[in-house]
């Protein structure tokens, strides 16, 4: 099941009803639990068992590595959560990658072997739930904090439907401790939750689907030649649309969550007004950018073991940070271009000896990146606005090899974007051209006035009559588009 689908209009118009009839809060997270089963069974109902295993598994593990005492046991017990864990993602979702890659290995060394292909079916959002129920077991391993009491709130907080396929990745201290009491949506709750939804659902139907997935798949798909100015709505057109298409699912997410009275942590903040690459990730997929900084980056040493070992923990972050993305070895060239940033950026900082100070401290309330950054956010707003630009303009370098399937398609891609490919055929029409180049202007002069605030802070202080407007103009666009019904770019991952 999808947001984008009337199916699910229907299935959360429901849960809507249901939320709000006077049951006994215990029945209404049950009812809750229930349709978010439902909700990933659309997919695949077998796949239900491997997210009750994951589930039962460390519901368990997390309260046994809370209570004992043993270091030795405590290493036996988050080793057992790990592997199960971690042993399922890697077998659905580089199972074959890992033994097309081996196979290549033992061929090159003179060894003739040719296994069958596997046919593994990739559980849908199993990157999330995975690393949304490893957090909590390590936390419990560094008793971080206290162990879920109720395997009802636990199970809820796994799988509640609106985080459950494609993030914000939650952590327990920031969703469990609201199942505790009964949640019911205030009217403004209710009213701000349905305009995120419409929103969301505006960005990916309309913008993502109808306007720019076109363009994308037209440049990509294209064996022959191109023209750089082709090329680059290519593009250009992918870089909007995985935006549109990633933060409006975050978008509907925030908002379904927040119609039933439950708050979700932000995902996206403007990313496109980036001032740096260290802004940039504290603005783009913030959850999972925090759970790699806490998860991954500050166990393997972060700042703390001199400059070479920071440089080498950054790029290891932003490698396996690729690999999370998919089971190919284009997002981890995307994930070592983007440590590269970081890397020439911190260095370019060390050598001027700017000051840093920690991610926490950066953006009060905010998650941030990786490790220490520099502080280039300074008031001067023309060289700002210039380096956001110019970080835009590299970050869409990088969306080059997310996109393509393979080094070929990503290096000729890059040969027509600087003018390498000579006698390329325009396939690109001169009102697709248009379409993109306005959509992907307005978007960027969007996210630069909108970067220090919300999207529902902005609609607060503004008429209800233009908000009114607003969200009429959103809703009458959705209904000319709804032929649009293509999954979520995220769900593959």
């Amino acid at each position: 099941m999808i947001f984008n689908s009337y199916t699910f209009i229907a299935f959360f118009i429901l849960i809507l009803f249901l939320h709000n009839l006077p049951f006994s809060w215990k029945t209404k997270k049950i009812n809750l639990l229930l349709a978010s089963y439902i909700f990933y069974a659309a997919w695949n109902p077998p796949f239900i068992l491997l997210l009750w295993l994951s589930t039962v598994v460390d519901f368990f593990v997390g309260r046994a590595l809370y209570t004992q005492q043993n270091k030795h046991k405590k290493r036996v017990l988050l080793v057992i959560s790990l592997i199960g864990n971690l042993g399922m993602l890697c077998f659905f979702k580089y199972g074959a990658f890992l033994l097309e890659n081996f196979t290549h290995l033992v061929n090159a060394v003179g060894i003739n072997f040719h296994p069958a292909k596997p046919n593994i079916i990739l559980p849908a959002g199993i990157s999330f739930y995975t690393f949304t129920t490893l957090c909590y077991t390590i936390d419990m391993y560094k008793r971080k904090s206290e162990p879920v009491k109720k395997m009802l709130d636990f199970s809820l907080f796994v799988t509640f439907f609106p985080h459950l396929v494609a993030g914000p990745i939650v952590r327990p201290p920031q969703l469990v401790p609201q199942f505790e009491t009964e949640r019911k949506a205030t009217r403004e709750q209710l009213l701000q939750g349905l305009f995120l939804i419409s929103l969301g659902l505006f960005m990916k139907v309309v913008l993502a689907d109808s306007m720019l997935s076109g363009t994308a798949n037209q440049v990509f798909g294209s064996p022959g030649k191109l023209p750089a100015l082709d090329a680059w709505m290519g593009v250009l057109a992918f870089s909007a649309q995985i935006f549109f298409d990633f933060a409006g699912y975050s978008t509907c997410a925030v908002g379904a969550a927040l119609s039933l009275g439950f708050v979700l942590p932000q995902n996206f903040m403007f990313p496109y007004a980036a001032v740096g690459f260290s802004d940039f990730w504290r603005r783009w997929h913030i959850t999972l950018s925090a759970w790699l900084r806490d998860y991954l980056y500050i166990p393997l040493g972060g700042n703390r073991k001199g400059k070479i070992r920071t440089y080498i923990n950054l790029m290891l972050t932003m490698l396996l940070g690729g690999l999370w993305h998919g089971a190919n070895w284009t997002f981890v060239v995307w994930g070592g271009l983007h440590g590269f940033y970081l890397w020439v950026e911190k260095g370019i900082a060390d050598f001027r000896h700017d000051r840093v100070k920690p991610i926490a401290q950066t953006v009060p309330g905010e998650v941030g990146v990786l490790g220490p950054v520099p502080e280039i956010l300074k008031p001067n707003l023309v060289r700002n606005f210039m380096i956001a630009l110019f970080t835009f303009f590299l970050i869409n370098v990088t969306w080059v090899f997310f996109r393509a399937t393979n080094f070929t398609d990503a290096w000729s891609m890059l040969v027509s974007m600087f003018g390498g490919m000579k006698g390329g055929v325009a396939i690109v029409s001169t009102l697709a051209i248009i379409k993109v180049s306005v959509i992907v202007t307005l978007m960027v002069i969007v996210h630069w006035f909108m970067r220090n605030t919300r999207t529902l802070a902005v609609a607060a202080r503004l008429p209800w009559w233009i908000v009114g407007t607003c969200w009429a103009a959103l809703l009458i666009l959705l209904m000319w588009s709804q032929e649009s019904s293509s999954s979520f770019i995220y769900f593959q991952f």
